[in-house]
């Protein structure tokens, strides 16, 4: 049986959302993203007339592709926060169905990862004829695990010990923890970006090199971004915090941070 929500006159525990613009104007931000991500890459398949121009474009051509993007994380985030304030809407129901959609979503990300590491693992198991039948292919010169990677190592492990700070500061109503942390673990999000920016662009191969370089800077790649991701996330949480948004019974945007 379904409970009306206490002041809310809503009669049943889940949410019906609004009609919304985002969903389309998201999916417009991702296409134009997409093409100019395509033409940035490959200027050559919109034909020789505009390949030219294309070209001299440089990575400007990704710019109104990123500013969609932006714009509509920020207008989609801004909606779905006041739909948290409104009394009724994120009831407990609705709250689980979340953390089922956050799960799964994660789950997709795992199939990601796999897929990169099965690529890595299988030449790097089985190395064929074309590779010389060793790994690292021959004339390859890989990092030093114990410099720049250990080092990034260790920032990534310690902003999981600074965000779970703030979390047990969420939990134990201590906003002060809570901030600390979230600054912490923002500042070595950046730090981790920093640093793998800088180990890159020190790397003695590139991503067309070979089939070492390309599975590298795919996998470390994809992480990467979702560093950077996750710390915009987090930068958000800690705008919500300062504001106090997040209480100890509800908290659901820090959690899927």
């Amino acid at each position: 049986m379904a409970h009306p929500a206490t002041g809310s006159g809503i009669k049943q525990p889940y949410h019906l959302v609004e009609p919304s613009g985002w969903p389309a104007v998201g999916a417009i931000a991702a296409f134009t993203l997409a093409l100019g991500a395509l033409s940035y890459m490959h200027p050559e398949m919109f034909g020789a007339g505009l390949e030219a121009t294309l070209k001299s474009l440089g990575a400007w051509k990704l710019l109104p592709g990123f500013l969609l993007v932006g714009y509509t994380m920020a207008g989609w985030w801004t909606a779905v926060i006041a739909e948290s304030h409104t009394p009724g809407l994120h009831s407990a129901v609705v709250r689980l169905g979340l953390r089922y959609g956050m799960f799964l979503f994660i789950c997709s990300e795992v199939m990601f990862f796999v897929a990169f590491f099965w690529a890595y693992f299988h030449f790097a198991l089985f190395p064929n004829e074309t590779l010389g039948h060793v790994w690292p292919p021959k004339g390859v010169k890989t990092f030093d695990p114990w410099d720049l990677p250990f080092l990034n190592t260790l920032i990534l492990l310690t902003s999981g010990a600074t965000v779970t700070w703030a979390h047990h500061g969420i939990i134990e109503g201590n906003r002060r923890h809570l901030i600390y942390g979230l600054v912490l673990t923002v500042l070595l999000g950046l730090s981790f970006t920093s640093v793998q920016a800088y180990e890159y662009s020190h790397a003695a191969f590139g991503f067309k090199d070979g089939v070492y370089s390309s599975t590298f800077f795919m996998a470390t790649g994809f992480h990467g971004f979702h560093v950077i991701v996750g710390t915009i996330f987090l930068s958000v949480c800690l705008g919500r915090a300062l504001k106090g948004h997040f209480t100890a019974e509800r908290h659901f945007g820090f959690e899927a941070a």
